[in-house]
Parts: structure tokens; C-alpha cells; sequence
């Protein structure tokens, strides 16, 4: 999946089931989408908990699984 073809989402993680995986609960649609941290989260230690509002990049053939690229402030 390019970057460009990915569609993205504003959500907010409602869980942490671990393995390095989040539940993201999408803002527009209501849907769940199951992510992991992209790679400039990882590098840079950014953490993720339950509550915070976070981008999901979705790829448009699968909508259930993403990456986190963004944690918003």
C-alpha cells in the first residue's frame, strides 16, 4: 500500500489488547479499526494510551486494519 492510497481517519483508541495492537473507534463512520504504530512512533517513543485521539491510514481494500500515524495533542 503507497501512501497515497491510503484513506485516513481522525479516531480515538478505546483499547489495548496488546502485542502492540489498538482499537481505534473512527469519529465519521463509527468504525473499529485495529492498528499498530507507524514507523516515526516507534522511533521516536511516542506513546499511545486509551483516550487519546489519534490518524489511522486505512487501506482501501481492508478497513478494519491500519496504522497509527498521528497522535493528536
Amino acid at each position: 500500500m503507497a501512501n497515497n492510497d491510503a484513506i485516513e481517519y481522525e479516531g480515538t483508541v478505546i483499547a489495548t489488547p496488546g502485542g502492540g495492537f489498538y482499537i481505534v473507534l473512527t469519529d465519521d463512520d463509527n468504525i473499529e479499526v485495529r492498528a499498530t504504530l507507524a514507523g516515526k512512533l516507534r522511533k521516536y517513543k511516542i506513546k499511545v494510551v486509551v483516550g487519546d485521539t489519534v490518524t489511522v491510514a486505512v487501506s482501501p481494500y481492508d478497513i478494519n486494519r491500519g496504522r497509527i500515524i498521528y497522535r493528536n495533542k
